[in-house]
C-alpha cells in the first residue's frame, strides 16, 4: 500500500531596510495548510534595531503579535526552532524594523522553513 503525500518543503527569505514597514515573509497558500519549522531574523546593519514580528489569521481577519518588540544589536538574531506553527490558507507572517539607531536604515534579514501540506479540493 502507497500512501501519497501531497506536501512540499521549502524556505523564503525576505530583508526588512525602512524604518516602519513591515515585510511579508511567507503567506499560506490556497488549499494548503503549512508547518513552519524555522523562524530565524538576525541584524544584518550598521546599527540596533527594533523588530516585531505578527501572524496575520486570514479566518479571523486579526493580527496577533508573535514580538511586539525586541532589540537587535548588529549581529544578533533570534530564532524560532524546536516546535512548529500551524498556518492556515491565506495566514501570513509579516515582520517590522522601527527605532533604528543612529539615524542608520535598518537591514534586518528573516527566513523561514515550512512543509506545505495540500488539502484536496472538497476534502
Amino acid at each position: 500500500m502507497t500512501i501519497a503525500k501531497f506536501s512540499r518543503t521549502k524556505s523564503e527569505i525576505e530583508d526588512a531596510t525602512t524604518d516602519g514597514t513591515a515585510v511579508t515573509l511567507y503567506t499560506c497558500p490556497a488549499n494548503a495548510r503549512s508547518h513552519m519549522s524555522l523562524l530565524y531574523i538576525t541584524n544584518s546593519g550598521t546599527a540596533a534595531s527594533d523588530i516585531a514580528i505578527e501572524w496575520y489569521r486570514a479566518s479571523q481577519t486579526e493580527t496577533h503579535n508573535i514580538i511586539a518588540g525586541k532589540n537587535l544589536s548588529v549581529g544578533d538574531f533570534i530564532k524560532y526552532d524546536g516546535s512548529f506553527i500551524v498556518l492556515e490558507e491565506g495566514d501570513q507572517i509579516k515582520f517590522t524594523p522601527s527605532a533604528t539607531g543612529g539615524g542608520a536604515s535598518p537591514h534586518l534579514d528573516c527566513f523561514c522553513t515550512v512543509e506545505e501540506f495540500f488539502i484536496p479540493v472538497g476534502g
